[in-house]
């Protein structure tokens, strides 16, 4: 998965309902509008919310369904 220039790789067999993650960006609007498309095309409902973990802006995005 791509965001912000940046390929990330997420284990999605072990993306679980409850389970989370956590992508560093700097265009959250833009990132998720990218994650939401790669969600969608496995099927998966997600919550996703801007935060800053330890000095980071970024996404988390849980799995709802």
């Amino acid at each position: 998965m791509k965001v912000d220039g940046v390929d990330y790789t997420v284990n999605f067999t072990k993306f679980k309902v409850g389970a989370s993650f956590f992508i560093p960006c700097i265009h959250p609007d833009i990132a998720k509008k990218n994650i939401r498309g790669r969600m969608k095309r496995l099927r998966f409902k997600v919550g996703m919310k801007f935060v800053i973990e330890e000095g980071l802006r970024g996404i988390r995005v849980w799995r709802l369904k």
